[in-house]
This record gives structure tokens, sequence and C-alpha cells, in this order.
């Protein structure tokens, strides 16, 4: 199938003899199910909605819709709460319990379930072929079912069988939304990709975007899904390439700040994803890049280039956590360290591979009790260690600790008093993984500051 480019409302197709072929995009209003209320079918199916088409968002989880429909958001997501209330005033956003009944009006389904991590590495397509039998009988004629979740290669044949209506076409259109800035990347998304072996449907989807000021990239159903598994894969490479240039920086005495202005003002590489930190995690890059990998496998390729990135990245955790042991004396047993920050990323409350919880495992295993505070994290929870103690502030934290280690790139973390801290902790040692902090007041409070690659 020919590639096409969808600048805001013009498509332009490569004819034949190369000469471009204009068409305009009627604006148009769509029906819209979404399965599935996470990141992705919230976001989603608000925006949508955002965006003048009628969407009924379904769970299975009666609880979580009843408070969907009370304007409860279940997530930390900047402007999402505000995009849901703006559809629900408007009447084009409503929230259903079960899939069947989203799907039985709609002329597009989103599916946008989760696609958890096989043993292998490979993604788990239960969830997707599961929703994609319950909507089958209900779906209207010639109806177009999405997938919106990050799929392997291959996966539109997958949804095909499990529908079994040959009148129903299955097109991919991958998400690349940020947790944390998910509303703006949706709605001022760097492109659109959309694939399918018919055209049709997939000027059909890609008119869903229709006034957004983005490209759009029409492919075939394979490309577009390898396109979502290499952007995350090449990001995660940048992110593993910059903290080991980090540990380099270290050993020879440069400042990573410096490097990274150096190397990101070559226009061929740019400044976005060069920010050290304690590693990468969250929910898409550590399982796209083990599933990547599995993909390669399946394909006779052995992706060594990742396999190393996925090993700096493992490396890096151990670094931060042996920077901590030896800042807090070198033997952690009955020593207190205070942490500052347990979500993967600022922005948000998802504690999913979060790098910060790997490192707090170590700590712990080598025998420290870990006293931390985050903002979205009030109470224990899926993904918190057992011992480890939640504290209500960033000062309460640090209550006679012998290190502080700054995790989470948390902005409020910028703000604490460093002299405010010097009279709780027993220790003077600061680990910032983050190199969020000022150097210069921690060291003028009597801290020994120690960031990444400086």
């Amino acid at each position: 199938m020919a590639r096409l480019l969808v600048d805001s409302s013009l498509v332009f197709s490569m004819g034949v003899a190369g000469s471009p072929i204009t068409t305009i995009l009627k604006v148009m209003s769509f029906r819209v199910a979404v399965i599935g209320t996470g990141y992705v079918g919230l976001t989603t199916g608000a925006c949508l909605a955002h965006l003048g088409h009628t969407v009924v968002c379904a769970d299975i989880d009666p609880v979580k819709i009843a408070k969907l429909r009370d304007g409860i958001i279940p997530i930390v997501e900047l402007g999402l709460a505000e995009l849901v209330a703006e559809g629900m005033t408007s009447g084009r956003l409503s929230f259903v319990v079960g899939s069947v009944e989203a799907a039985k009006n709609c002329d597009i389904a989103f599916l946008c379930v989760p696609t958890p991590q096989g043993e292998d590495g490979s993604a788990d397509l239960s969830y997707v072929q599961r929703a994609s039998e319950e909507i089958s009988a209900a779906l209207p004629f010639e109806a177009i079912v999405v997938n919106k979740s990050t799929v392997p290669v291959g996966s539109t044949k997958v949804v095909e069988r499990a529908l079994k209506r040959p009148d129903v076409k299955v097109v991919s259109n991958p998400e690349f939304l940020r947790e944390g800035s998910a509303v703006q990347d949706f709605l001022k998304p760097d492109r659109v990709v959309v694939g399918s072996d018919d055209q049709a449907a997939a000027m059909k989807v890609a008119s869903l975007y229709d006034g957004l000021s983005t490209r759009v990239i029409i492919t075939d159903p394979a490309s577009a899904e390898t396109i979502k598994y290499a952007a995350n894969a090449f990001l995660a490479t940048k992110l593993s390439f910059i903290n080991a240039i980090a540990a380099i920086c270290e050993g020879v005495g440069a400042d990573i700040n410096d490097v990274v202005v150096g190397i990101g003002s070559d226009k061929r590489i740019g400044e976005n994803f060069l920010r050290p930190g304690p590693g990468w995690g969250g929910s898409c890059f550590p399982k796209d890049s083990r599933a990547l990998i599995k993909i390669a496998e399946d394909a006779d390729y052995s992706f060594d280039l990742l396999k190393g990135v996925i090993t700096v990245n493992d490396q890096q955790l151990d670094r931060v956590a042996d920077k901590i042991r030896l800042a807090a004396g070198g033997n952690l047993s009955g020593k207190v360290v205070a942490v500052w920050g347990l979500t993967f990323k600022a922005g948000t409350d998802d504690l999913r591979d979060s790098p910060a919880i790997a490192i707090i495992e170590r700590l712990m295993k080598l025998g420290a009790r870990v006293q931390a505070f985050d903002p979205t994290v009030s109470v224990a929870r899926i993904g918190i260690p057992n011992d480890l103690v939640i504290a209500t502030s960033s000062v309460q934290a640090t209550a006679q600790a012998d290190a502080l280690a700054v995790l989470t790139e948390w902005d409020e973390f910028k703000w604490v008093s460093a002299s405010e801290i010097a009279g709780h902790m027993n220790g003077t040692q600061i680990i910032d993984a983050r190199n969020l902090l000022d150097r210069k007041d921690w060291e003028r409070a009597g801290f020994t500051y120690q960031g990444i690659g400086r």
C-alpha cells in the first residue's frame, strides 16, 4: 500500500508518475466506542470527544465506571479531568459497563486494553482477543475496529480472526502518549500513524484527527505496528546512551550538563531524551523493548544493540544504588535512606517498572530502612515494597536519615529548604539521581552533593 502523508486536512499521495494528488478531507463527526479506560483509553476517549466525536468508553469494572460518571479520574494526568468534565457536560462523552454496550452503535471501535508482557518478552494478546470476540456480534455492519493498544506485528490479523466479521475492517493506530503529558501529546502530536490494507478504512480513521495540525502517516499494518516499537526502542537507546556517557563524565571529571548541550546542539541528535537519570522505566519502554527483541527473534534476527540498551539500563540502576550505599558509609545494614520520588517519572502516579522502586528494592536487600515521599503516593499499594515507609512530606522522609536520594524529578523538590532538611537528617550525603537540586544551595547548607555525570 502506498504511503500517504497527511498534513492537517490535506492528504498528499504520490501518484504513479510521482505527481502529487491532493484531496480535501471532509470534517465529520463519528460515533466512537473505546474499549478500556486506562491511560490510553481514557485519554483517547476524552480527546476524541473534545474533537467533536460522540464517544462511549467501556470498562469491565463497575466501580471504576461509577467513579468516572461522577467525574472522579482514577489516574494523575494533567488536563484529563477537565476534558472528561467537558465531554460529559456536552453529552459527547459517556461511560458504560461492558464492551458490548459501547460497541453496538459505533462507527469505529478502539481497542485500548492491556497487552502485558509474557515470560518470553512477547506481548500477551489475550485481552485483545477477548475484547474482539465480545464486541463481534454487537458491531454495526461495516464498522471499523482500531488497535490502539501496543501490539506486535501481525495483530490486525489476530483481531480479524477473533472478530470473524469480513465486513469489519481492522486498522492499526498506535498511541504515542507520554504519561504526564498525554492530553498534550494527543491534541498536539508529532504525528499520527494509521496502518491498514484497506485505504478507505485508513482514511476514515485518519479523518478522526482532522483539525489537528500534524502529519498523518498512512501505511500498512505491519509498518504501523513496527513504528511504535521502534520509536520506544530508539528513545530507550538514547537514555541508556546518555547514562553511559554520564558514567564516563564522572570518571574523567566532565560535566554531563555541558556535554548534553554540546552534542544535543547537533540537529541530527537533538537534546530530547539526553537527560541522565537513575535509569528508564514505566509502562512502555521496558515492555516494548523486550517485545521488539522477541519480534526480532521470531524474524531470525538477534537484536544485540537493543539487548545492550537494556543491559546498560540495568547497570545504571546498580550504579545509583551503589552510589547511595557508599554515601551512607559503605554498609547499609541498619542505615536509614530517605528517598524523594517513587513514580517512574514526574507528572504521573504510575509505579510500573519505576527505576525508583527498582533502586529502593536493591537498597532494602542490603539492609537499609527506606523512608520515601512522593506527591502521588500516600498509602502502600501494588508495586511498593512491603517494608517501605511512606512519608507524608519530603521533610518527614528525611527524619534521622543517613543519606537522601532524589529518584523522581518532581518539581516541588527543588524548592525544599536545604537548611531545614539539615536539621532533620543524621547524615549530610545527597545523591541527586535526577540532577534536579541546586548543588550550591545544598553545599552551603553543609551537604555533600553527588549528581549523575557531574
